[in-house]
């Protein structure tokens, strides 16, 4: 019979092998769970191959993706995987949460660390799966059904979860359960505040959110902060493009404006897929419950247990952002990501508000006379990826007229300036045989026919290898050696 171990005793329990460990007469490796993927289940086993060999052998230039350190990995497939915490530290519903208590608080407290909050002014959950759940949870904390929200319109650089509807659907269950109005850009491209301060001063939204998933300039905080007090709303910030870069310091500061500030974390944080919600405990409308009333939004009104091992991620993240080699990485992403869009405007390419200031580039490709879909799918047969985006004056999400592109992954991957310069040519080079493709098929052809065409071109097929020979030059992070990784 195995000996009892009491609670303080429970490290000693790395002393038995699993050779000792024997329940019931049998031995624990007989067990199921302990077989490498590999071996348990061969076809996903490819499938992350696959997916390894993609990534590595490919440009990526999705401006919400990123690629995350082997720390961040080991932590995600850690026990911590294993535990059910509902609740907060010090208030589970379940017991055994000594250690996952700790994980939380750790988390938190590198959080506000890394933005410089005094934790007597602000909080922060940590809970969120995503950072559409945490928009989610706050606006289920702080407003009312019916309550009215206005956002950046989607078509100009906005989120889905920012109250977006069209004419014929309420899209998000944001423009569902809230009234919403949309806010838009100027012919420059960048925020019409004066616009917006009329329709505010029209519409009396309780919430006014800036923040997006396509806008390249920086925000004007003080703008908003104005608008917002001028009709008594809360200002929130998403920001969950730009989280990472915020945090170096590399752009400006929206804790000095915002009542709340939402995040994702694997976008510019380079973090594990998650949410954020930071709050100040003390809001510009006066002392409130405001901490109890997110807190309780995220857990039980919206979500469940906690994905702990997600929480371990950010916070092994948090530790690396507050770093002088990640504020070094933030400069150099801003500076790839001007470069890129400095040698495509040379190239004779529209860019949405003439270029950028983060880490985003938003082509319009409707001067062209090619939709972002084929673009997209074009990027798709020479391993660079990119996605379709909607860009002022669309009309179809599905068929939108622009392409988004962003420096954050490949910069992962240590490229500089003139590295980016060349992801430039290749994407000219693709658009340039895309155009003779369209051409050749009478100037409106099908998605899937251009699709097609593509495949059997053979300056596309060249184009491809030149990308693989480029990428392959460069590290690939998470693992000792990538190519022998699978």
């Amino acid at each position: 019979m195995m000996r009892q171990v009491s609670r303080l005793a429970r490290p000693g329990l790395r002393a038995y092998s699993t050779a000792q460990m024997k329940f019931g007469g049998s031995s624990v490796n007989t067990l199921p769970g302990n077989r490498p993927l590999k071996e348990a289940d061969p076809v996903m086993y490819e499938l992350i191959k696959e997916e390894h060999q993609r990534q590595l052998g490919g440009i990526e230039l999705i401006a919400s993706e990123n690629f995350t350190s082997r720390a961040v990995m080991e932590v995600l497939g850690s026990v911590l995987t294993n535990k059910y915490a509902e609740g907060l530290p010090g208030a589970r519903y379940y017991g055994g949460n000594e250690v996952v208590d700790k994980v939380e608080n750790l988390c938190r407290d590198r959080a506000l660390e890394a933005y410089r909050l005094d934790p007597k002014q602000w909080g922060v959950n940590v809970q969120p799966y995503s950072g559409s759940s945490a928009n989610w949870a706050l606006y289920t904390g702080i407003l009312q059904p019916g309550d009215r929200m206005m956002g950046l319109d989607l078509p100009h650089g906005g989120h889905l979860t920012h109250g977006f509807y069209t004419a014929k659907k309420k899209v998000s269950s944001s423009s569902v359960y809230f009234q919403s109005m949309p806010y838009r850009l100027g012919e420059d491209g960048t925020v019409d505040f004066d616009m917006l301060q009329k329709t505010a001063t029209l519409f009396m939204p309780k919430l006014l959110i800036a923040g997006g998933s396509a806008y390249p300039r920086e925000w004007n905080y003080a703008k908003f902060r104005e608008v917002a007090d001028s009709v008594g709303a809360y200002l929130l910030m998403d920001m969950a493009h730009i989280s990472g870069l915020v945090a170096a310091g590399v752009l400006d500061d929206p804790f000095k404006y915002a009542d709340f500030v939402t995040t994702t974390t694997h976008k510019s944080l380079r973090g594990p897929r998650s949410g954020l919600i930071f709050f100040k405990k003390e809001t510009t409308e006066g002392k409130s419950m405001i901490e109890e009333a997110v807190n309780n939004a995220v857990f039980p009104a919206c979500q469940g247990g906690p994905h702990i091992n997600k929480i371990g991620g950010v916070a092994a993240q948090l530790a690396e952002v507050m770093t002088p080699e990640f504020k070094e990485y933030s400069k150099q992403v801003i500076a790839n990501s001007k470069a890129m869009a400095e040698q495509l405007k040379e190239y004779g390419y529209t860019l949405s508000s003439g270029g950028t200031d983060n880490h985003l580039v938003l082509m319009n490709l409707r001067p062209k006379g090619i939709t972002g879909s084929k673009v997209e799918k074009m990027c798709d047969r020479v391993h660079i990826t990119v996605n379709k985006n909607s860009v002022v004056g669309d009309k179809s999400a599905v068929t939108p007229g622009g392409v988004r592109l962003g420096a954050p992954a490949m910069t992962t991957r240590g490229l500089k300036e003139n590295d980016f310069k060349q992801i430039a040519t290749f994407l000219h080079r693709g658009i340039e045989e895309s155009l003779k493709i369209q051409e050749a098929g009478g100037g409106k052809m099908k998605l899937k026919a251009f699709e097609q065409a593509c495949f059997e071109s053979p300056v596309l097929a060249e184009l491809e290898n030149d990308v693989h020979e480029f990428s392959k030059q460069f590290p690939f992070p998470g693992f000792e050696n990538p190519y022998e990784a699978f």
